[in-house]
């Protein structure tokens, strides 16, 4: 039997939650990116041959409750008030789609959404340079930022490249 996992498709979505309860707010911020549906997996930072970049809507109408997803994510929760956080993807897309790219994943404290976005994209840009001493034909990125905003309250923000077998 071929198990062959190798994504066809992937796309990105960032999401923010709160709650009193650590867990609830991840889960908060799962259902704000639109996939708390799934079994996520994380993996690592590899774009695979031939992986076409989806809208989060074309990507979401070919997953099932309940499915194994496999996803980059990146994820930061805090409980400080004021405290600004963020998460963020980049990723760096091949000039021959016959090999591989680069996807990054970044969390901060203190940084904007901007920046993280863009520090994310670099990093995917550097490593995808490191691999192939080129420069990669695109480079993209998903941010998310969210201020704390009560005492006792927890605030998770996540990012996340989401593959479709």
């Amino acid at each position: 039997m071929n198990m062959n996992l190798v994504p066809k498709k992937v796309f990105f979505t960032s999401g923010v939650g709160r709650h009193t309860e650590y867990l609830e707010s991840f889960e908060t911020a799962l259902r704000s990116a639109g996939i708390e549906k799934y079994n996520l997996v994380t993996v690592s930072s590899i774009l695979p041959p031939h992986c076409m970049i989806v809208s989060k809507e074309e990507g979401l109408a070919e997953l099932s409750p309940g499915q194994i997803v496999f996803c980059v994510m990146s994820r930061n929760s805090a409980d400080e008030p004021s405290r600004l956080i963020t998460s963020s993807i980049g990723c760096a897309i091949p000039k021959d789609i016959n090999t591989h790219g680069y996807i990054s994943e970044h969390h901060a404290f203190g940084q904007t959404k901007a920046a993280a976005g863009k520090y994310a994209e670099q990093l995917a840009r550097s490593m995808y340079h490191t691999w192939t001493k080129e420069e990669p034909i695109k480079t993209v990125h998903i941010a998310r930022s969210a201020d704390v905003e009560d005492e006792l309250r927890w605030t998770t923000v996540l990012s996340a490249a989401v593959f479709v077998i």
